[in-house]
């Protein structure tokens, strides 16, 4: 599986790839020998004075035509894979705390796997294939993970956008082992039940863990709103460090029946008010006064062109939020939109803060957890962004 074809950069056009940035856009290429490359076909990258500057795959229909999966080095591919999930999985052995079996094993781009997450629920993992050039490593990835991980199952969530762009139909499906009759993980010290096959993402959102745990700090004694509960993650958290009272809303009657199930896993049940409800709605008519506020609405901007639409709906959220804080109140919330993070997000919430006529304090920039790695040289991974803040009082 040596690279047969190798991607000139044009002059100039190497900076981010020196960087550390493993996006490479069609604009950046100068030539790509042969002239004709299958999606996903491995590629030697080098710079416009012919210096390798990394191995990566290549596909002519996509806008990101290359992505990197090694700098300055081409090692044999099945070499380099074993070494990268071996690195991932390390890093998580360092990471990840006890009382949790529940965590992002593989993060794409951020385990230089990119077009690959596998997330581990107990003993349980779940792949996510989503680039063509991935989809060709498919069974070197497989064989790696069952040697060196031997899991019970292997089960697979391949879909969405992005492997429609690639040119890949949607896969999902067992893949190895037997899958449990019902998934419990834990997270935190808390059991929680997953849906593997039917649940957002890969059954769960575990780029939350670390900022379940940075609320449970802010929960006892609290009132607590999760808006946005789904599996009521940061409802469970809250109740465990001792929150006086919970409200946990969504507008799915699915999501709410399966917190219901979870508080129910962990001996709460009765101790949450679950409520069917949009979220701005109810935060926009409610009387009571909540002495914690978290909020992680689903992305507002799926696109470039839905940034001002996004600004506009984060404002208004995040307005209603901060009014019905009690004083000195406390207020979580986020923004998962690629298009609409950082320095946007945190604009939002100072135009918010003006609307509602509430001074806050911002304590901290909040973002997806350490098993959740960025490189360093890719902002575009930096998709969540988050805030807490605090009423001034």
């Amino acid at each position: 599986m040596n690279p047969p074809a190798r991607v000139t950069l044009k002059p100039g056009r190497d900076g981010p790839v020196r960087g550390g940035n493993p996006w490479i856009f069609s604009g950046a290429i100068a030539r790509v020998e042969p002239a004709v490359v299958e999606p996903g076909e491995l590629v030697e990258v080098v710079d416009a004075d012919a210096n390798l500057r990394g191995l990566g795959y290549y596909n002519p229909a996509t806008t990101i035509a290359v992505r990197l999966l090694a700098w300055n080095e081409a090692p044999p591919i099945e070499e380099l894979i074993e070494r990268r999930l071996r690195a991932a999985i390390e890093l998580r052995r360092s990471i990840v705390g006890s009382g949790t079996n529940a965590y992002r094993l593989v993060n794409g781009d951020g385990d230089g796997l990119s077009g690959l997450v596998v997330d581990r629920y107990g003993d349980v993992l779940v792949m996510q294939v989503l680039t063509a050039g991935m989809e060709r490593m498919r069974s070197l990835v497989i064989d790696a993970l069952s040697t060196l991980q031997a899991p019970q199952a292997i089960f697979e969530r391949s879909q969405g956008a992005v492997r429609k762009e690639e040119g890949l139909a949607d896969r999902v499906g067992p893949i190895a082992g037997d899958l449990p009759g019902e998934i419990i993980a834990t997270e935190n010290g808390i059991n929680l039940a997953i849906d593997v096959q039917r649940g957002q993402k890969t059954g769960y959102f575990l780029d939350q863990r670390d900022n379940r745990m940075r609320l449970a700090a802010l929960a006892p004694g609290a009132r607590v709103l999760d808006a946005y509960c789904y599996a009521g993650g940061f409802t469970l958290a809250a109740l465990r460090s001792g929150a006086s009272h919970v409200v946990a809303i969504d507008t799915s009657a699915k999501a709410l029946d399966w917190a219901q199930h979870n508080l129910e896993l962990n001996g709460w049940s009765g101790r949450a008010d679950l409520i069917r409800a949009d979220a701005a709605r109810f935060l926009g008519e409610t009387d009571q006064r909540f002495d914690l506020i978290v909020m992680d609405p689903p992305p507002f901007a799926r696109s470039r062109g839905d940034a001002s639409r996004a600004e506009h709906l984060y404002v208004e959220l995040n307005a209603h939020a901060m009014r019905a804080l009690a004083p000195g109140g406390h207020l979580m919330t986020f923004s998962c939109s690629v298009h609409f993070h950082g320095p946007d997000f945190i604009r939002a919430l100072r135009m918010a803060q003006t609307k509602a006529a509430r001074p806050l304090r911002l304590l901290a920039h909040l973002g997806a957890g350490a098993d959740h790695p960025v490189l360093l040289g890719h902002v575009e991974g930096e998709y969540l962004s988050g805030a807490l803040l605090r009423d001034l009082g």
